[in-house]
């Protein structure tokens, strides 16, 4: 990929935003557009060491745009609000709905490819099953409004007739990694746990309230923040370099493909912290409880057919490193 390219990174003081935007540093990149709310004062170390051209408001992205008309060569498009327990429907619609409909227009209107961030949110209890197929969007029920805004953004985008000349909406699981203390209470279990060993000894999970699934035995695709961004470069550099084929447009699950248990998660964040593990389990908050995803695992072979090779990190793998190099040395991404 030609590091001169110029790209605008929306969500950019985010979690994955910003490892984002310090990947494409690594990789040559400093051309960079970053949109983001700018003004939340611990979010700035996210974003305060990276190189890039500008920073611009969310607010003021596409007024920034028609003044400065600067020459952009692909958009990834991370921001949204992502807190799961928001629910007034009403603050999704306009953040994740109607600004990504903005953004898909502007890349419409200038021939830009795009790449934007959809949910595993979307699959709601997952009783249609978890397949990246176009056919079953329609069919989806999402469990909360975040979800639900994602998964009308996509359709939306399914039924448009203009489109960016490439384009790819990721449905990313549960994704964990540097980066993300910011997200307070909507942060990884990993971060959670982190905290809870330094401050109790111990870890606190939510006890199941599902027959067939154990205490701690619930499951989730967890994906390291370090394979999600992985992908996303190289579908940049697949577009740029004229090789992402039309037919290949469309929404691609990003997860790792194999669900562990939250148990596992808990021990390798132990092992990280070379402890023995020692796990609590506490009744979920009854404003969950009713939209609780007991199980998510991503069907990866539409991502495998595009030409995606490389693999992903382990559960411990990825948990290994994100412990030891950044949060026991308070060290960002």
């Amino acid at each position: 990929m030609d590091n001169k390219l110029s790209i605008l990174v929306t969500g950019a003081a985010g979690f994955i935003g910003s490892c984002m935007v310090q990947h494409l540093n690594d990789l040559g990149f400093e051309q960079l557009y970053l949109a983001d709310d700018f003004g939340v004062e611990e979010k700035r170390k996210n974003w305060e060491q990276k190189k890039f051209l500008v920073i611009i408001e969310r607010t003021g992205l596409f007024e920034w745009l028609d003044e400065h008309k600067p020459v952009i060569d692909i958009i990834i498009h991370l921001g949204a609000r992502t807190d799961t327990t928001e629910f007034d429907y009403a603050v999704h619609e306009t953040l994740n709905l109607e600004y990504s409909k903005q953004i898909w227009q502007y890349c419409v209107d200038k021939h830009i490819p795009l790449i934007y961030a959809s949910s595993a949110a979307t699959y709601g209890n997952g009783e249609n099953g978890y397949k990246d197929d176009h056919a079953l969007v329609e069919k989806l029920e999402p469990l909360n409004p975040y979800g639900i805004s994602k998964n009308e953004f996509d359709k939306w985008a399914l039924q448009q007739t203009a489109q960016p000349p490439n384009w790819t909406g990721l449905k990313f699981f549960n994704v964990y990694g540097p980066n993300e203390a910011h997200k307070h209470r909507m942060a990884s279990v990993i971060w959670h746990s982190f905290n809870q060993i330094q401050s109790a000894g111990l870890v606190k999970l939510f006890k199941s309230h599902h027959p067939a699934y154990k205490d701690g035995e619930q499951l989730r695709d967890f994906i390291y923040v370090k394979d999600v961004i992985g992908v996303i470069a190289w579908m940049a550099q697949m577009m740029s370099d004229k090789q992402w084929q039309a037919s290949n447009n469309g929404l691609y699950n990003l997860g790792t493909g194999q669900a562990r248990t939250f148990t596992d998660l808990v021990k390798a964040t132990f092992a990280g912290m070379d402890l023995e593990p020692k796990i609590e389990f506490i009744d979920m908050p009854e404003d969950i409880r009713d939209k609780y995803q007991y199980f998510t695992e991503a069907d990866m072979q539409k991502l495998k057919s595009a030409g995606y090779e490389k693999p992903f990190y382990s559960l411990e793998a990825g948990v290994l490193d994100y412990v030891r190099n950044y949060l026991r040395t308070k060290t960002i991404y």
